[in-house]
């Protein structure tokens, strides 16, 4: 049985495997942070993971209002507080179940970077030589690079609990071997407290969605790559798994060792911003529980997070399941003995796919206790679903910038 809780004790990084090449393609291992703490889920640790997922909502919420001049469709319930080249692979470490790391490189002479892949958000936020708080993270020095530009801006971005502040700056950022010249990209001179080593285990967070909901009114790092028009194909796939060595990101194309080919299934984005589907279905033994329901793919969310009503249609009727409230956000519990009877089957672009018992069932809610929380939380603030690392171990995901789609296919 796997056990998560966000921001716990860290399992040593292994080191980065080299980079296989093949064609234009870069394959980046992903590494990820142990969440086990004393054989149950840290719930403290936990609620304070998804109440920065839903300020970093709020934030891009309004970045893409200020950039678009419409609010976001999906800000509804949000929106009163709304006010975020090279040829080969790069691995990606787990940082917690709520978000996986890989390298990146900075600046000529290069300066090499530990990031957080968040496919929920835009920005690229390092820390800075003059930040005080980012003892431990590997430190962005501007006077090092020819190449960097200080674009005389002050920002913060926001978390959640956890914000980041200090100079926006241009620079060259290297992806895997990919450059994306003149990137905009936040220098922090300030980390508060939930990013502070060891804590946060990467230096910084690059995001990978699309530049309208960018607090730092800039493409991603990967829009930059793709609009130089030196991909292959302008796509990036992710294998996302709590077991050491098996996560990566793949820029410019899909790994096929990696998944089934005849399983790969695409759904049109539907509102360029986040990588935003249609979720056709939620069901649960057989019986569908939600349909056609507006959703955002997202590499930094550990659960599925959906709105209360929805959280709560899910669990209807589980014998023995309870729920408790912790401010916006409800959890759900099932008996340890019987939770993998209820696992869920999400539904896209007209095919199923079931998320297994090991990534459903999160751990007994404290020590000792013979309940485990179930993957979905409810929160009061959102109408949408976030499909989180709950749902993407269970399949490899490709995101594809160059026709708009997200594709899920069954893994090999």
């Amino acid at each position: 049985m796997k056990f998560w809780s966000p921001f716990a004790s860290l399992l040593a990084i292994a080191a980065a495997a080299p980079n296989s090449r093949g064609g234009n393609i870069i394959r980046l291992p992903l590494n990820r942070k142990s969440t086990e703490v004393a054989g149950h889920v840290d719930m403290s640790a936990l609620n304070t993971h998804l109440i920065g997922v839903s300020n970093k909502y709020r934030q891009t919420f309004s970045a893409f209002e200020a950039k678009t001049g419409s609010a976001h469709p999906l800000s509804g319930k949000m929106r009163s507080s709304v006010g975020k080249r090279g040829d080969g692979v790069v691995p990606l470490i787990n940082q917690g179940a709520e978000l996986w790391y890989g390298e990146i490189d900075v600046g000529t002479p290069k300066q090499t970077f530990n990031v957080s892949i968040d496919s929920g958000s835009t920005d690229l936020f390092l820390p800075s030589v003059s930040c005080l708080d980012c003892a431990g993270h590997k430190m962005y020095d501007a006077a090092l690079s020819s190449t960097a530009k200080d674009e005389l801006k002050i920002t913060m971005l926001s978390y959640g609990a956890g914000k980041v502040e200090g100079n926006e700056y241009s620079d060259d950022i290297y992806l895997g071997g990919y450059e994306a010249s003149n990137q905009i990209f936040l220098a922090a001179s300030s980390y508060s407290s939930n990013f502070v080593y060891p804590t946060f285990r990467p230096d910084g967070l690059v995001g990978f969605a699309f530049e309208n909901i960018s607090s730092l009114e800039a493409k991603s790092v990967f829009e930059t790559i793709s609009d130089s028009g030196v991909l292959p194909e302008n796509v990036f796939s992710v294998k996302l798994s709590s077991t050491s060595g098996e996560s990566e990101l793949y820029i410019g194309g899909m790994n096929s060792d990696l998944y089934v080919e005849d399983t790969l299934t695409y759904t049109a984005v539907t509102e360029k911003g986040y990588w935003q589907v249609n979720l056709e279905a939620v069901s649960r033994d057989g019986s569908t529980v939600a349909s056609n329901s507006p959703s955002i793919i997202d590499t930094g969310t550990t659960m599925i997070v959906t709105a209360t009503d929805a959280a709560e249609a899910y669990y209807q009727g589980i014998p023995g399941s309870s729920s408790s409230t912790q401010g916006e956000i409800t959890y759900y519990t099932i008996p340890c003995n019987t939770i993998g009877s209820y696992t869920p089957t999400f539904s896209f672009g007209g095919r199923t796919f079931d998320v297994s018992e090991a990534t459903f069932n999160l751990g007994p809610e404290s020590a000792g206790s013979s309940d485990c929380l179930g993957g979905i939380a409810g929160m009061s603030d959102v109408d949408f679903w976030v499909v989180g690392g709950v749902f993407l171990q269970n399949v490899y995901t490709v995101f594809n910038q160059g026709n708009i789609q997200v594709g899920f296919a069954e893994l090999a």
